[in-house]
């Protein structure tokens, strides 16, 4: 069989094995003989599939034993494609070699447990008011539903995770967030609401060790014993910063940071903190991206070395961003 006939016939779909022979040096009276296996695609298809993966090689040489923290909230978590396609990302990161840890918010979850149970969720200044019922609540939404969906689907693709929450504590500790007003003085009392003050990264250096995702649920075990609500963009912050990560990700509903809100072609694949800060302090920066960006900044303050925003939507976006030249987000950097 020649070459242009094995062409057509992996061109119309047939699995083929096909031996090609080719003319051996002068002075050696043998033929070299190669194999192409193809299954139903063809080869310009099959030689592109090979160049991405020459393209992600020297990342992955790179990037083995890195730690890198990726942040996914409820928007991301409510689409099943986009839910499945990230975990998927994160168990390929950890197949060869790296070691991914999952940050996970899950407002609108929370928001609709309580609205079953008849109470009206009330948000002040981005932070949920937090009783004591709705804190229980979050915490059942957060590590029983959502922790737990999150590890059966990255066992059902091969690998392990585990909630950091465990026996009603936290490796993630905290204190009580006082709301203050623009004086600087105390306003608002937003109930068991807290804010990180320390990491105990050993709990997370034993489940690398024993080869397992962490998964983080952004409640913090308060040092008056307390639980506390805590913002899981701020949770991802310091948990990256802490653990000195190569690299934060939020995974976001946009495809990163636009330096012109009303033209939706001015995403940028590159930023330096400077710049981000003059979009912030311009108002070009606003909303919901805004905690993202402070997020991303104060994390490359303490060490981690770039933070990116990408769109969960696109289909293993996470891979994308990371693993090849051009990337499909905003990578910030300092």
């Amino acid at each position: 069989m020649d070459l242009a006939v094995a062409e057509n016939n992996i061109k119309n779909g047939e699995n083929n094995t096909i031996l090609v022979e080719e003319d051996s040096p002068s002075g050696f009276d043998v033929k070299k003989s190669k194999i192409i296996r193809t299954k139903g695609i063809s080869m310009e298809e099959a030689i592109g599939k090979s160049r991405v993966l020459i393209e992600a090689l020297p990342y992955i040489q790179s990037f083995k034993d890195k730690i890198v923290v990726v942040k996914f909230g409820g928007s991301a978590m409510v689409d099943k494609d986009t839910f499945q396609s990230v975990l998927q990302d994160m168990v390929f990161m950890k197949a060869i070699g790296m070691k991914p840890v999952v940050v996970h918010g899950g407002g609108p979850f929370i928001s609709g447990e309580m609205e079953k149970r008849g109470k009206k969720p009330l948000f002040i200044n981005g932070y949920r008011v937090t009783d004591k019922e709705t804190l229980d609540i979050a915490i059942d939404v957060l590590t029983n539903q959502i922790g737990n969906q999150i590890i059966d689907q990255i066992e059902e693709m091969g690998a392990k995770g585990v909630c950091v929450w465990s026996g009603n504590d936290s490796p993630i500790k905290g204190r009580k967030l006082m709301s203050k007003g623009d004086d600087g003085s105390e306003t608002d009392d937003l109930g068991y609401v807290g804010e990180i003050t320390e990491i105990e990264c050993d709990r997370f250096i034993s489940l690398f060790e024993d080869g397992q995702i962490p998964i983080v649920s952004p409640i913090a075990k308060g040092i008056d014993g307390e639980n506390y609500n805590v913002n899981a963009d701020n949770v991802a912050s310091f948990v990256a910063g802490a653990l000195k990560a190569e690299k934060l990700v939020f995974i976001s509903n946009t495809h990163g940071i636009s330096t012109d809100p009303s033209d939706p072609e001015s995403f940028v694949s590159t930023l330096h903190e400077d710049e981000v800060n003059k979009l912030i302090k311009s108002g070009v920066i606003s909303g919901g991206m805004l905690p993202k960006a402070n997020a991303c900044i104060s994390a490359m303050r303490v060490g981690v070395k770039k933070a990116h925003i990408i769109d969960g939507h696109i289909p293993h976006s996470l891979l994308l961003e990371i693993f090849t030249d051009k990337g499909i987000g905003t990578q910030i950097i300092v």
